[in-house]
């Protein structure tokens, strides 16, 4: 039996793992997990007895924003209606993934995964529920776009009218910032019927996901590292820095994997080709899935979704890159619709999202849906890497802004069922010449090691007051899951990052978009690489999914601290709020644990399989 060594020298992460509640469930193979589902719908759906399904109203839905109700044929595309497990399901979802994920219990389930259609059997609404809930939204003139395997979500179709009519709100234009917008006015409300099965519609709002992704400047010239204080960091660059290269002589590259990524913008493929050219990478497209209608190249997310292709397939250069094109509608955000259809197709073993949304400004089922959709992931064995943002501690208010006065988190990485990627920055110091060499080439890359790192923070450069700096802090929706207890500043609450990557514009990653090369910076830049890296490890237990990476991530903390890169010294303070210090301690609430060395968290990680 292979050992660990533990990490004498770091602070012990204490883990609590769940030891075998729910015997039955646990001890069963996989096969027997499906069960009739009850019917849960068993009244009359009386449309003159309603709940109020509160907290779902965006908090700039505002009076003094205000410009009126919307024309009633507004046309809604694509609404997604969030469907509810009873307790008992939750329950025995909680204590499957456990099982799922703790090496520890000796379960016969460990890490025996489902598909989409096994999880909604198993944890979905019933056959006869479902029909009935298709039935009232088609008597109130809706066409149904999809039921999903995964048996959580109805997508749905029709006008303002009729969502003012079903769900008893209103529709109303605001102005916000100079920016129009389409949101509801009022909680909706659903008949009492279906209270306990249907949570509501994920958003009837036009508040969209931000991009994780900052600055963007046309590159200069190549890398002159002895030169100046500022790099470009090429995929060679980053596999040296990150300990690759052992990994690509190994002949692990990511054949045989995929890695999903989320869109809501289409990408030119050209741009791909010219980037692993340069890069000197072999030719590998990605693969555009297009879930509905093509949006086109959009502005912004052009951007993000043509950083995501590249760098995923850049660290992990033989890796299939899914992208998931979703288009936006006027309620319905198209990350939200790429998110569902890579874990209800089960596209890839490993996605990618890099947009967020603040956590007070998310309605209660936009944060249920997320929270169970990464659930669903996590059963299916699906690693879901999101990014931190790029505001610091104030992650409710837009990286580009100058001041804030809230502090707040990503609602879409704050779910324990996402590992929340923050961002680093090099910390050369004066000794450029110790980590860069002058004479590097954009294919063979110039960085000659591993550089330190420090939390990324760039808020305020170049004369500007831009919030430039990775998201984190603590979750005020979820509690701490047991894996994470233990960890510093944590407070009962779940605290994100889980782990960080370079991120910031002082060593930009390298792009090409519409032909022409840029430098970007954001933790867009470190969730798909890390995704890539996650995908370097699928392959090296022989295309063996690894499900939710965080508790195995903080096992290792503990165990093999070697894994990971501390981050010493820097803060994710920004003007207006106060943020975290990554000083002396294994996690902070900055870069979580830190950067990774990926050939040894690979080792490690194997090695990990057989520890008991």
């Amino acid at each position: 039996m292979i050992r660990l060594r533990k990490n004498t020298a770091s602070r012990p992460i204490h883990l609590n793992w769940f030891l075998f509640g729910a015997w039955a469930l646990m001890a069963a193979p996989a096969c027997l997990l499906a069960q009739a589902v009850a019917d849960r719908v068993t009244q009359p759906i009386d449309e003159a007895r309603v709940v109020t399904l509160v907290g779902n109203v965006h908090p700039l839905a505002r009076p003094e924003f205000d410009q009126g109700q919307a024309e009633p044929e507004t046309r809604l595309a694509r609404m997604v209606l969030l469907l509810a497990p009873s307790a008992a399901q939750q329950r025995a979802l909680d204590a499957l993934l456990t099982a799922q994920h703790d090496s520890d219990s000796h379960s016969a389930l460990y890490q025996q995964w489902l598909t989409p259609a096994d999880f909604g059997a198993r944890f979905g609404v019933s056959a006869a529920d479902r029909a009935r809930i298709v039935q009232w939204l088609e008597a109130h003139g809706f066409t149904i776009d999809e039921l999903p395997a995964g048996n959580q979500l109805i997508l749905f179709s029709g006008t303002a009218a009729q969502v003012e009519e079903a769900f008893h709100t209103s529709l109303h234009r605001y102005q916000v910032d100079g920016v129009a917008h389409l949101a509801n006015a009022q909680d909706p409300q659903i008949p009492r019927a279906l209270a306990g099965v249907v949570s509501g519609v994920v958003s009837l709002h036009d508040f969209r996901r931000t991009p994780a992704i900052t600055e963007r400047r046309p590159l200069v010239a190549a890398p002159e590292a002895a030169k100046s204080q500022v790099h470009d960091l090429y995929p060679a660059d980053y596999a040296t820095i990150y300990g690759l290269k052992s990994l690509y002589g190994e002949g692990l590259s990511g054949t045989g994997v995929s890695i999903g990524i989320a869109g809501r913008s289409n990408i030119k493929q050209g741009d791909v080709t010219a980037f692993r050219k340069t890069a000197g990478l072999k030719a590998r497209n990605p693969q555009v899935i297009l879930d509905g209608a093509n949006p086109g190249l959009v502005p912004g997310d052009q951007d993000e979704a043509t950083l995501d292709a590249e760098w995923s397939g850049a660290v992990a250069p033989l890796a299939t890159v899914k992208l998931v094109v979703a288009a936006s509608t006027a309620t319905t955000d198209g990350i939200d619709l790429a998110s569902a259809y890579l874990v209800n197709h089960a596209t890839a073993p490993v996605m990618s999202v890099s947009y967020g949304s603040c956590e007070q400004q998310m309605g209660t089922t936009e944060l249920a849906f997320y929270n169970r959709l990464w659930q669903q992931a996590a059963s299916q064995g699906i690693s879901v890497l999101v990014a931190a943002g790029d505001s610091g501690a104030a992650g409710c208010t837009p990286a580009t802004a100058q001041h804030s006065s809230q502090a707040g988190v990503n609602g879409m990485c704050s779910s324990p069922y996402a590992t929340c990627v923050g961002g680093t920055e090099f910390n050369e110091g004066s000794k450029t010449a110790k980590y860069w060499s002058a004479s590097g080439s954009p294919s063979q890359g110039s960085a000659l090691g591993y550089i330190p790192e420090k939390v990324w923070n760039e808020s305020a450069a170049n004369g500007g007051a831009e919030l430039w700096a990775t998201g984190g802090g603590l979750s005020a929706v979820y509690a701490q899951p047991t894996w994470q207890q233990g960890v510093s500043g944590a407070s009962g609450m779940r605290a994100v990052p889980d782990v960080a990557m370079t991120a910031a514009a002082h060593d930009g990653s390298v792009m090409v978009e519409d032909g022409v090369v840029y430098v970007v910076a954001g933790t867009s830049a470190a969730s798909p690489s890390f995704a890539a890296v996650m995908a370097l490890l699928v392959e090296a237990r022989k295309g063996k999914k690894l499900g939710n990476a965080n508790p195995q991530l903080y096992k290792l903390a503990r165990y093999a601290g070697e894994s990971f890169h501390a981050t010493p010294t820097g803060n994710n303070s920004v003007p207006g709020v106060a943020g975290f210090s990554a000083a002396g301690t294994v996690y902070n609430l900055a870069t979580g644990l830190g950067s990774v060395d990926g050939a040894v968290l690979v080792d490690n990680w194997v090695k990990a399989a057989t520890v008991k």
